[in-house]
């Protein structure tokens, strides 16, 4: 009935039906895969920078206290060593600029208040004035 030719041909077709549609699944399968990538990356990718920010945060404020108990270490041993704390100039320089400003803007206003005073006492002195001219005896 059939020939081995009929048959070969036929299975050579069914093989080929089988092969495209599994490269077809297979390259379905491997669109959504690299679309699932594509999303993973791109979340991975925020993740790293948002956990990237929090890491320079947390090594900052890390630092920060490192620095912070140096230098209360340093001090601590400076006074076991009988060591008197330094004089804090920062703080004093500042502190001394800032009453140099304080009193340079209260000098400054004082010596306005003190013109507008001394205009007022002017204008009024001309609005309140009596010109007196002195009469000469002609006999």
């Amino acid at each position: 009935m059939f020939t081995s030719k009929n048959t070969a041909e036929r299975t050579a077709a069914q093989a080929w039906d089988y092969l495209s549609s599994a490269m077809a699944a297979a390259g379905d399968s491997a669109k959504e895969t690299a679309d699932l990538a594509g999303k993973a990356g791109r979340k991975a990718r925020k993740a790293s920078r948002k956990a990237s920010k929090q890491s320079y945060k947390l090594a900052g404020k890390a630092s920060d206290k490192a620095d912070v108990a140096w230098t209360r270490a340093n001090a601590a041993y400076g006074a076991l060593a009988g060591r008197r704390p330094g004089r804090p100039w920062g703080l004093i320089v500042g502190v001394g600029l800032l009453g140099v400003a304080i009193g340079w803007a209260a000098a400054s206003s004082a010596r306005a208040a003190l013109e507008r005073q001394a205009e007022n006492e002017e204008l009024e002195l001309a609005e309140t004035a009596v010109v007196v001219t002195p009469t000469y005896d002609t006999k």
